[in-house]
């Protein structure tokens, strides 16, 4: 965020910045044609809707941030189109029903992901991989830091790759996870994992987004995970700069594609 801000002020945007909380208590409701959206609060969400429907551009839209919570992101992404493993959402205090349908889904798995189920990970324990004997146990854990809900989601086989990018598919990056992007990414039909990516931004209405896919086949990537906003970390400078392109165009036009 604070490299495609630098990219805006540079070209002769005028820039304000609001903290989260401030739009969450409404001591900020930001006034401006363009607004770069970090919040993942559902308070501050609902404030930036309101914005929105006043005429702001917001990239992303309030909206599909929360569609990015991952108990919402499992509903939009079930029995679609979207290659996306079996998940379950379940809380943290188990009714009978869920633990019932929870058991019968760990008999089906040699392994687990755990994964919070609000937003997306926030700290290396947010999402653990274990056998169904240990579930039991992680919720537990998650529940004792508060957390109300949980994905428990098969594991795909295969490496790990994670994406990022645009809308308008002007910038489109990716790398294996475990190698890094300094490595040969392993092999994929990048024709197939863009449809995948893309596909699913635009089912959740994401215009700056990242993810990742796992590799069961070279030709078959799934759908792990997908946020908004990611860091672009490896790639940030040619990042930083398509994404202010990108907001500039929109701004002009009026459309985020």
């Amino acid at each position: 965020m604070d490299a495609v801000v630098l990219e805006l002020a540079r070209s002769g945007w005028e820039i304000a910045r609001t903290h989260e909380q401030d739009v969450e208590a409404d001591r900020a409701r930001p006034a401006a044609d363009l607004i770069l959206n970090m919040c993942q609060g559902a308070a501050a969400s609902a404030r930036l809707a309101d914005v929105e429907r006043a005429g702001a551009l917001v990239v992303n839209r309030p909206e599909s941030v929360l569609a990015c919570h991952r108990h919402a992101l499992v509903r939009a992404l079930a029995g679609g189109d979207i290659p996306f493993p079996h998940t379950l959402i379940v809380p943290t205090w188990i009714p009978d029903d869920t633990a019932r349908a929870l058991a019968d889904f760990l008999a089906g798995h040699a392994l687990v992901w755990v994964k919070r189920g609000d937003v997306h990970a926030e700290r290396p324990d947010d999402v653990l991989c274990v056998e169904p004997d240990e579930v039991p146990a992680c919720i537990a854990t998650f529940g004792a830091r508060g957390i109300t809900r949980l994905a428990v989601q098969a594991h795909v086989p295969g490496p790990v790759l994670k994406f990022y990018g645009l809308a308008d598919q002007s910038f489109f990056r990716f790398y294996g996870a475990e190698a890094g992007a300094a490595a040969p990414p392993p092999r994929v039909d990048e024709a197939r994992l863009r449809a995948v990516a893309f596909g699913a931004a635009a089912r959740l209405g994401l215009n700056v987004f990242g993810g990742d896919v796992a590799l069961p086949a070279p030709d078959a990537p799934v759908l792990i995970d997908i946020n908004d906003w990611p860091s672009f970390a490896p790639f940030r400078r040619d990042a930083a700069a398509a994404i202010a392109r990108y907001v500039h165009n929109a701004a002009r036009t009026g459309v985020a594609a």
